[in-house]
């Protein structure tokens, strides 16, 4: 009788969402298939990017590329699909790509990239339903990658523009009657990577056989200050990241900010966080939304993520991206907190690396790449069907707080969205290995959920946790990551040692927009995080470093000093950081 009273305890525990605090990124919602042949020569799957979050009647609307619909959510949590279709001719495989989402008055409004003239306005004062009426036939501009914003003090509208390697991001005043342009166009800016390392082609920056792409246009008004964001330098690079201009006037005058990039995610799982948008939530918090790069299967396969961001006391704008892939609070657990030093839970990743058990093995995809930290690499079982399974062992008894299931896409069938597919499973957890209990039932679920997370209402103790597939969407049961988060019975890291920074001198190579970072490798430590900035008390940026003792860091910008500092992390926790490194 005991055994049975856990094991519904267990259920009820892992299962009780209404007590969820976190998520984690990449976020989980039911992200439709390339709707492209063209892009599935190597397999088809799941596949969007170019994210906007607008905040309208208190709910979160989240619009992305070629995903047939969107998502609208209470707490930037549970997303509920709304299916559209807002191309409505035959010609278009695609829906909306780099979709524009802005909110004027009571209603919000939609548009979708295009260098022609015949893509309609939507608009709707009731978007968590299907109800949208057309606003205007055509915006007679056009517009690839739109960004708008409307500033609701001066009663004035405002389209920005771009996705190109040659040309610059534009910008227009629309009238808010006809939401059209009187013609007056102006170029905003263009990209410079002879100076700002970090907008360098290629996967780190590295570079220069092409010249970057900008693209991504979104304006944040802040304080009677205009802050202009953008992508760079390619949608297919773990370096891909969105910087940021300013100026007291919405179309002219922008100054590039001197902490940049804002958003900026090189390393870890859930890698880059470029093209994205800026928001307030309820409770007046600004968080990012951005591209999250995976490019296994074609270079445009990509997923979304979150991340605090905000303004600082110098009107500085920032995006923290610190362990972002980690378990991160919700916006009302996040009230009071501050968003400079982020919203991380303090749930450490407790299976990096570990052993791995499975139930079969398709080809070369090899079991232990779900555990490897790097979402582009997968396992694959040999069939998705009823029994197959993968097995962690976290090597001790540790607390284990939450689960991120990211499923992998192998052998699937789908092109664009398929409604009404699900994932069920159930996980079992055990300290020997032989004695199992249920900790999580999805037998019954109805609902698609690629990067599936669930936070336990209260931690379990386990050393051991099994995923056994019940039924897959399609394809066969893959998983590029099964992530434990918790906390260890053993100590964290100590203190890194020998932390250094050494920039290209310009005398010697004629550019100082890189550097190679190194330390002495901690042996407690699963990885590094490094911290740096323009100034000792803004270290914004972030990169995460699994398994080495160093970095080659070349997103400098050329003329300026930086500050460094680095921490070491394990499955335990997290080590003090060091001193500030001052580089000139």
């Amino acid at each position: 009788m005991k055994k049975i009273i856990l094991v519904i305890v267990l259920h009820f525990a892992f299962l009780s969402l209404a007590q969820q605090k976190t998520f984690c990124n990449p976020i989980n919602v039911d992200y439709g298939y390339t709707p492209f042949k063209s892009f599935s020569a190597q397999g088809k799957h799941r596949a969007t990017a170019d994210p906007v979050i607008v905040n309208f009647q208190n709910k979160y609307f989240l619009f992305s590329t070629n995903q047939e619909g969107y998502w609208w959510s209470d707490d930037m949590l549970h997303w509920k699909f709304v299916y559209r279709k807002f191309l409505l001719d035959d010609k278009y495989t695609h829906d909306l790509n780099a979709p524009g989402i802005f909110t004027m008055k009571d209603t919000m409004y939609v548009y979708g990239s295009t260098h022609e003239k015949d893509f309609p306005i939507w608009k709707s004062t009731n978007p968590t339903k299907d109800d949208w009426q057309i606003a205007v036939d055509t915006l007679k501009v056009g517009a690839w990658d739109p960004g708008f914003l409307y500033d609701e003090e001066k009663d004035k509208l405002y389209l920005y523009w771009g996705s190109s390697n040659e040309f610059p991001l534009m910008g227009t005043e629309l009238n808010t009657k006809t939401l059209q342009s009187d013609g007056f166009v102006k170029p905003m800016l263009t990209l410079k990577p002879e100076d700002h390392g970090w907008e360098r082609f290629g996967e780190y920056s590295d570079n220069t056989f092409l010249q970057p792409f900008m693209e991504g246009a979104w304006v944040t008004k802040y304080k009677n200050k205009y802050y202009l964001q953008y992508a760079a330098p390619a949608t297919e690079f773990s370096g891909y990241a969105d910087g940021v201009y300013v100026s007291s006037n919405p179309l002219e005058g922008f100054a590039y900010q001197q902490h940049n990039p804002l958003s900026y995610k090189p390393g870890g799982f859930a890698r880059g966080a470029g093209h994205g948008a800026t928001y307030q939530d309820n409770f007046g918090n600004w968080w990012h939304v951005s591209t999250i790069i995976l490019g296994q299967k074609n270079n445009f396969e990509r997923r979304l993520g979150i991340w605090p961001a905000g303004f600082d006391q110098d009107d500085v704008m920032y995006c923290n991206t610190a362990y972002g892939d980690y378990p991160t609070f919700i916006p009302e657990y996040a009230k009071g907190k501050d968003f400079t030093k982020g919203l991380f839970a303090g749930w450490m990743l407790l299976n990096y690396n570990k052993p791995v058990q499975v139930s079969s093995t398709l080809g070369g995809y090899s079991p232990n790449y779900v555990v490897d930290e790097d979402m582009r690499t997968y396992w694959s079982a040999k069939t998705g069907e009823k029994g197959e399974w993968f097995q962690t062992d976290l090597v001790e008894v540790s607390t284990v707080n939450a689960i991120q299931i990211n499923y992998a896409d192998q052998d699937v069938e789908f092109l664009g969205k398929s409604q009404g597919v699900f994932h069920q499973y159930k996980i079992w957890a055990s300290n020997d290995g032989k004695k199992w209990e249920l900790a999580v039932d999805k037998s019954k679920n109805n609902t698609d959920v690629p990067h599936d997370y669930i936070e336990l209402a209260k931690p379990i103790k386990a050393r051991y946790l099994k995923l056994e597939n019940l039924k897959m969407p399609t394809g066969k049961f893959a998983l590029s990551g099964f992530r434990v988060f918790g906390k260890g019975n053993g100590k964290a890291p100590e203190k890194v040692e020998n932390f250094m920074v050494l920039r290209a001198d310009k005398a010697k190579f004629g550019e100082r927009r890189s550097s190679w970072i190194r330390w002495k490798q901690n042996n407690l430590a699963d990885g590094y995080v490094i911290y740096f900035g323009k100034s000792p008390d803004k270290l914004y940026g972030s990169i995460m470093v699994y398994g080495k003792n160093d970095y080659f860091f070349t997103g400098m910008d050329r003329t300026d000093t930086y500050y460094f500092q680095i921490e070491a992390f394990n499955a335990n926790g997290i080590s003090e950081r060091t001193e500030v490194i001052k580089v000139d």
